[in-house]
């Protein structure tokens, strides 16, 4: 069975989380996780905690895709980017996403999701379904990665 590309990404985001001190402190430059449209490369560094209601707002949303069918692939995507006011620094929440019935209906190829508005885009238009944290094999519901520009 081929692997899709968002369980690449999930098993290469979690592979670093968990790898050893000196393997965590190297950057990833390649195409990771998409933002503001823009594809970043990122450094993977710790799980953290669940957030409290005193820094709940400190944590971006990240969306990992679970069932895109784009042969493109379908990297996480960050509702904020460095650069944007909104962006809390690469401390993550991640929520899975997939794609409805009536989203492959709509498109049969999906499109490539590369930023916030894309996702809130097909939420609204009914194809795509968001649950707040991870899946089985995805990255951890809270943890900090920040994005770094891909070289």
């Amino acid at each position: 069975m081929r692997l899709s590309p968002w369980i690449r990404i999930a098993a290469l985001c979690a592979a670093t989380l968990t790898a050893s001190a000196v393997l965590a402190d190297k950057p990833n430059f390649s195409e990771a996780v998409y933002a503001d449209g823009v594809a970043w490369g990122t450094k993977g560094t710790t799980a953290l905690p669940a957030p409290n209601e005193h820094n709940r707002q400190s944590f971006d949303a990240l969306y990992v895709v679970t069932n895109s069918n784009n042969p493109q692939g379908q990297l996480p995507v960050s509702e904020a980017a460095p650069g944007n006011p909104n962006y809390n620094g690469g401390r993550w929440f991640t929520h899975s996403v997939e794609w409805t019935a009536e989203g492959f209906m709509a498109h049969g190829i999906v499109p490539v999701l590369m930023s916030y508005a894309d996702i809130q885009e097909h939420y609204y238009l009914g194809h795509l379904v968001i649950t707040p944290g991870s899946f089985p094999g995805g990255p951890p519901v809270y943890f900090q990665c920040p994005l770094l520009p891909v070289k």
